[in-house]
């Protein structure tokens, strides 16, 4: 076999016909990328946190207005997963399961965040609920709360981050298509137990990665929440919002420090995605692995 032959069976098992100074090249220019804007910011928050020692660092988290919006970040999290989590399993299903009347509206409708500002979702709150908006004069007579108050930050966090479940869920759906459901039900099983003991069970990876990035999303969402919180110091203040009034402020060690917990959030969120995704490709290589059933053998009949 000649040179060039060998040369051309590589790059074809290598997926590129281009040189190895060219694959190179590109590799080194992403890492390049990815130390320059990742790994050197991350860099940068971690040092200028600890510029003033560790103690310092602490005392920043522990002072009780970061308190407060660490508690209220979490709150506002803790509130949102589940709420996008059952939308956005509902309407996976409905959009991938069934076709009915308005499935396409309904599609969009789940993309709308994604092409809506986060602020101007924040101004549309406050139109709907704010003092002179539409139900501001009901509310107040009724002493209700939502507009810079946590309903309005709850409520603009839901609208910016329910479409990442259902959106992680809907793709994958339409690629199992519904013959196990119809097994299912064919078998006697109700519309519940096959939710539970079919459909979940082949959506538990994406499902999981879906709650990822929703929490990764709610917990740093600034746009919205800044429309809608008023920047009430010790009560309406997440924690980016609590990192801007530091910085504004000149607290930059304690802007840094409050930064770095949210840093740390992020790539803990990596992490479990990561472990996710490991974990969900070891399980499909198990499963291509697995010897094919044979059929069954039918009976002979006798002549």
């Amino acid at each position: 076999m000649s040179t060039s032959n060998t040369r051309n069976i590589r790059r074809a098992k290598a997926g590129t016909t281009e040189a190895p100074w060219v694959r190179r090249t590109l590799i080194g220019i992403a890492l390049l990328f990815m130390f320059l804007f990742l790994v050197l910011p991350l860099a940068a928050v971690a040092a200028e946190a600890l510029r003033k020692g560790f103690g310092a660092y602490l005392a920043a988290l522990q002072e009780p207005d970061a308190w407060s919006a660490i508690v209220l970040t979490l709150i506002t999290a803790a509130i949102t997963v589940p709420l996008n989590l059952v939308f956005g399993v509902a309407a996976a299903w409905a959009i991938a399961k069934f076709e009915f009347r308005g499935k396409a509206i309904l599609t969009t409708l789940v993309d709308l965040p994604f092409a809506v500002s986060p602020v101007v979702a924040g101004l549309i709150y406050v139109l709907v609920f704010g003092a002179q908006g539409w139900f501001g004069p009901w509310l107040q007579a009724h002493d209700i709360k939502i507009i810079f108050a946590v309903p309005g930050i709850v409520l603009a966090t839901v609208f910016v981050t329910f479409p990442f479940i259902a959106r992680e869920l809907i793709p994958l759906m339409q690629a199992q298509g519904t013959d196990e459901e119809q097994a299912a039900i064919v078998l006697g099983a109700t519309g519940w137990q096959t939710f539970w003991r079919v459909t979940l069970p082949n959506i538990k990876w994406g499902l999981l990665y879906g709650v990822i990035l929703c929490n990764a999303r709610a917990m740093g969402e600034f746009g919205a929440v800044s429309v809608v919180s008023g920047h009430i110091r010790g009560q309406t203040n997440t924690m980016p919002l609590h990192v801007e009034v530091l910085y504004n402020e000149y607290q930059s060690v304690a802007a840094f420090a409050v930064a770095s917990l949210l840093a740390i959030l992020a790539l803990v969120t990596l992490v479990i995605k990561s472990v996710i995704e490991w974990r969900h490709e070891r399980e499909m290589k198990a499963i291509a692995e697995l010897p094919p059933e044979r059929p069954p053998e039918l009976p002979s009949v006798a002549a």
